[in-house]
């Protein structure tokens, strides 16, 4: 348990889900990823605790980073751009239709074109995933609501007697969802992802270095320029 989102406060917690048996999360010829906001401590740990993981930036997090230094009358064309770059069918393809969109965001928005460059490959990495995982994959929303249920009945209770009765309750809430997503509705099928792996004709895309430096593994080998 960690009090802030520290670096340390990340690793330590991170560890702590490793000694509680998370395993296979770098395993030799599977791509692995890790969703979350830019938050620096939290990349950091990452890269220390499973070396070689692509790291996904969170792209609703990053599409306010970008809108936040769009101008005003600017913001609606700017969702398209948005949308355009990140719903691509390839980090190579994304990579083409930005450099498309330039001179346009040079005139218009010449800082929300400068975040949308330095988080590109970061934004963009879940592209090397088969289509069907991608809208999951792609933010931390699925994420972001699980904790807006904890919150929903926190407010409920108002004042835990002990620890040990905020546990129960997130427990409970923990082993609720883990039986609708197990025997019910499925939040993520990875079979289709397990048969993608498995399959020979298809290019590896871990064979590729990976690094949470800018997720080069995922960057395409040639840009346009």
């Amino acid at each position: 348990m960690a009090f802030g989102e520290t670096e340390e406060g990340w690793r330590r917690f991170i560890r702590q889900l490793k000694e509680r048996g998370l395993s296979g999360v770098t395993a030799q010829k599977f791509l692995r990823m890790a969703t979350s906001d830019a938050h620096d401590g939290l990349r950091k740990a990452l890269q220390e605790t499973f070396p070689g993981l692509i790291w996904q930036r969170c792209q609703s997090h990053f599409r306010r980073n970008v809108l936040d230094q769009t101008p005003a009358s600017y913001r609606d064309q700017m969702h398209d751009v948005l949308d355009r770059v990140l719903e691509a069918g390839s980090q190579e393809e994304a990579r083409t239709r930005l450099d498309d969109l330039r001179e346009r965001l040079e005139e218009k928005a010449p800082s929300a074109l400068q975040v949308l460059e330095d988080g590109f490959y970061d934004a963009t990495a879940v592209l090397a995933l088969p289509e069907k995982y991608r809208k999951r994959l792609r933010t931390t929303n699925m994420l972001e609501r699980f904790i807006q249920e904890i919150r929903r009945r926190e407010k409920v209770v108002r004042i835990f007697p002990n620890m040990d009765s905020a546990y129960r309750l997130v427990g409970a809430l923990c082993a609720e969802t883990h039986e609708e997503w197990s025997t019910g509705r499925r939040y993520l099928n990875m079979d289709e992802y397990f048969r993608w792996r498995a399959d020979p004709t298809v290019e590896d895309p871990s064979d590729e270095e990976a690094s949470l430096n800018g997720n080069q593994a995922a960057q395409p080998p040639t840009v346009p320029a």
